[in-house]
C-alpha cells in the first residue's frame, strides 16, 4: 500500500493537461524500461478530459501507440457503439486519433449477445486479464504501469458504488455490477484486488461536487462506505485534483495549488 500524494492545479482544464502530461511521461519511460506499457482508462467527465488532452499534446507523439495495452476499470453493460460505453467515449477522445495495435486495446464486453449478462462479461474479462498477466505479476491481473479512476461524488471509483456488493469482493478481478445508483443500473468492474494490482493508481477528481467525497477518501474512512479510500497502487498513489475537489481537505493535508 502506498500512502497517498496529493497534487492540487487551479482548475479542471489545467489538471487534465498536467495530467496528460504526466501519463505520456509515465509511458514513455515504462516503455523504455520493458518495451510496452499498459494503462487502465476510467471514463466520466475528468477521464475522457484527461484523454482529450492528451489528444491535444504535442508530446503525445513520443509515445509508441503500438507496443501500449490499454484496458478499463469498467465499463456500461451496453451494446457496442452505445454512445454511453466508456470505450465509445475514449474513441471519441483519442483512440481513434492515434496508431494503436487493435490487439492490445482490450474492451470490456458489450451488451451484444455474446454474454447472457453482466456476470458473464465480468468473468470473460478476468480470463482475459489473467491470460496478459505474467508470472512476475504473483496474481491474476498484470501489473498495470497506471490504473486511472474518476471519483464520483458519492466516492465511487470504477463501478464500485458504497455498501453495494462489488465492492466487498476480494477473490475475484472482475465482477458484474446490478442496482447501480447512477444509470445505467448494469455495469462490469474491475474489484479493487484487480486496482491495487498495480504499480501506480491516479484518481482523479474536480469541482465542488467532489469536494466532500475527496475529503471522506482521505480522511481514513473505511473502502466499504468509501470505495475510493481503497484504491491504491503497489507503488504510489496519486490525488489529481483541481481546487475546487480539494476545497474541504484538512490544511495539513492540502498542498500548495500547481502553477
Amino acid at each position: 500500500m502506498s500512502t497517498p500524494q496529493i497534487v492540487v492545479h487551479r482548475d479542471k482544464e489545467l489538471m487534465a493537461q498536467a495530467a496528460a502530461a504526466r501519463l505520456i511521461t509515465k509511458i514513455v519511460d515504462a516503455q523504455a524500461a520493458r518495451g510496452s506499457a499498459s494503462v487502465v482508462l476510467t471514463g466520466g467527465r475528468n477521464g475522457n478530459g484527461l484523454l482529450a488532452a492528451l489528444a491535444a499534446a504535442p508530446a503525445r507523439d513520443a509515445v509508441d501507440w503500438s507496443r501500449l495495452d490499454l484496458w478499463w476499470g469498467d465499463e456500461r453493460f451496453l451494446p457496442e457503439g452505445d454512445p454511453d460505453r466508456n470505450a465509445t467515449q475514449a474513441r471519441e477522445a483519442l483512440l481513434d486519433a492515434v496508431p494503436l495495435d487493435p490487439k492490445r486495446v482490450h474492451v470490456m464486453p458489450a451488451a451484444d449477445g455474446t454474454y447472457d449478462d453482466a456476470d458473464a462479461a465480468a468473468e470473460a474479462y478476468a480470463a482475459e486479464l489473467a491470460a496478459a498477466a505474467r508470472p512476475e505479476d504473483h496474481g491474476p491481473v498484470p501489473a498495470f504501469d497506471v490504473l486511472l479512476l474518476g471519483v464520483g461524488p458519492d466516492t465511487h471509483v470504477a463501478s464500485l458504488f458504497p455498501e453495494l456488493p462489488g465492492v466487498r469482493e476480494t477473490e475475484r478481478a472482475v465482477v458484474g455490477v446490478h442496482g447501480a445508483p447512477k444509470p445505467p443500473p448494469t455495469r462490469v468492474s474491475l474489484t479493487l484486488p484487480a486496482i491495487r494490482a498495480a504499480r501506480e493508481v491516479w484518481l482523479l477528481a474536480a469541482g465542488e461536487d467532489k469536494a466532500g467525497a475527496v475529503a471522506l477518501a482521505l480522511s481514513g474512512a473505511g473502502e466499504v462506505q468509501a470505495p475510493a479510500a481503497g484504491a491504491y497502487g503497489t507503488r504510489r498513489t496519486l490525488w489529481l485534483l483541481d481546487q475546487a475537489a480539494a476545497a474541504r481537505l484538512p490544511r495539513d493535508l492540502y498542498p500548495p495549488a500547481s502553477p
